[in-house]
């Protein structure tokens, strides 16, 4: 019984969280969820508006049928936190859930619409709070290799922005505490004390020059030229961190193409049936020839990565593939030789950049095959075997 719900809340698990390619229903929840987010804010927007008063019934009852989806979605997120955290307890992984950043942004997207019902006279600010809601687009990250590319530098270049921004920082303070000291005495109505000198610095560094804070001596407006060039200066460090980072990013994938030998695959489909010797046997137990592999299981509606923990089953339908003999029509799945200038040689494969929708099936090394875990090292001279969910027909 606790074996049957443990597959049932897997199952769950992945239809919650992003789907691979060819899991339907999985893809569904996807793009269903995201069509209730965009349409929750588009209501949001519209009940601004006041010539949309008419309408406004319609639209209260659209923000309660999403309200109510968002809530649905955190419990089934609770349902399924202990596959998200599986090296953690279920106690644990539901607090590890909870007290996440995406676990608080989607508490607060539905729970501010319901705590009017027990506290009336906060209403107005349990309304600021749906405001939350709007960082669940953050979600399509997820989605999206494209956008994820974003995070990816940002992550990257993490200690370069902070400093940059450090410096920044200090500018501004020393910046504002010199001007109140020049114009204090010429405008003390104005530069009345050091936060007055702060707001100076912001607007000029920041290039913003709202023009309600000026300097009117002579010394003052020598600072104040200077600090205008030091502004766009520094200000300009971390649009240049981040033009640097996504330049970088871009390389490193391109070099994937460029300092590898890649060759095309065969493969061919194998279906399991009752009487088999290899249903109920793990992918790790199973005797290959030299040259062949094990690619993907395909099971009902899913397409499984062979991990050595696999059992296989009966109607599961094996896809083996051997080494290149020469013209093969490609499956999107690679097979990568490791040089010693590959940007991967040396890398463990959790800090790989590689796209959400691509995955490491298996590492050839020397006469051994490897099966892949986050620590693995790749080495030089290592065969990788890649497979990318996109475009693939089986």
């Amino acid at each position: 019984m606790k074996t049957e719900w443990a597959k049932r809340r897997h199952r769950l698990y992945q239809i919650v969280e992003v789907g691979a390619s060819l899991d339907f229903i999985s893809r569904f929840y996807d793009f269903f969820s995201t069509f209730m987010l965009i349409l929750n804010l588009a209501v949001s927007i519209l009940l601004t508006f006041n010539k949309m008063d008419c309408y406004h019934p319609v639209l209260n009852i659209l923000e309660e049928i999403t309200v109510a989806f968002f809530a649905v979605d955190y419990g089934l997120r609770l349902l399924t936190a202990k596959n998200a955290f599986v090296h953690y307890s279920e106690g644990k992984s539901l607090l590890k859930y909870i007290f996440s950043v995406a676990g608080i942004i989607d508490l607060l997207s539905f729970l501010p619409n319901y705590l009017p019902f027990f506290f009336p006279t906060g209403a107005t600010v349990f309304r600021m709070f749906r405001v939350i809601r709007i960082f669940r687009l953050f979600r399509l990250n997820a989605y999206y290799d494209s956008i994820n590319v974003i995070t990816e530098v940002i992550t990257s270049k993490k200690q370069q922005l902070l400093s940059s921004v450090f410096i920044i920082f200090v500018l501004m303070l020393a910046s504002s505490l010199c001007m109140y000291s020049l114009e204090n005495e010429a405008q003390p109505d104005v530069f009345t004390n050091a936060f007055s000198g702060l707001w100076w610095s912001v607007s000029t560094l920041l290039t913003v020059g709202y023009g309600d804070i000026y300097p009117i001596t002579p010394l003052g407006k020598a600072f104040s030229i200077v600090i205008t060039f030091l502004g766009v200066l520094i200000v300009a460090i971390p649009t240049g961190i981040i033009s640097a980072g996504f330049v970088e990013q871009y390389s490193r994938l391109k070099q994937l193409g460029d300092l590898n030998d890649e060759q095309d695959l065969q493969f061919i489909r194998v279906p399991l049936h009752s009487g088999d010797s290899w249903i109920g046997q793990k992918i790790m137990d199973l005797y290959l020839p030299k040259g062949m592999i094990i690619a993907l299981i395909q099971r009902r509606s899913e397409m499984l990565i062979p991990r050595g923990d696999v059992s296989l089953e009966e109607g599961d339908t094996i896809i083996l593939g051997a080494e290149s003999i020469g013209n093969t029509q490609p499956l999107n799945i690679k097979e990568i030789l490791i040089g010693r200038t590959h940007p991967w040689n040396g890398s463990a494969i959790k800090d790989l950049d590689i796209s959400r929708q691509t995955f490491i099936l298996m590492i050839r090394r020397h006469d051994s095959t490897l099966i892949p875990n986050g620590d693995l090292v790749i080495h030089d001279g290592d065969e990788v075997i890649l497979y990318t969910k996109k475009k693939t027909v089986l």
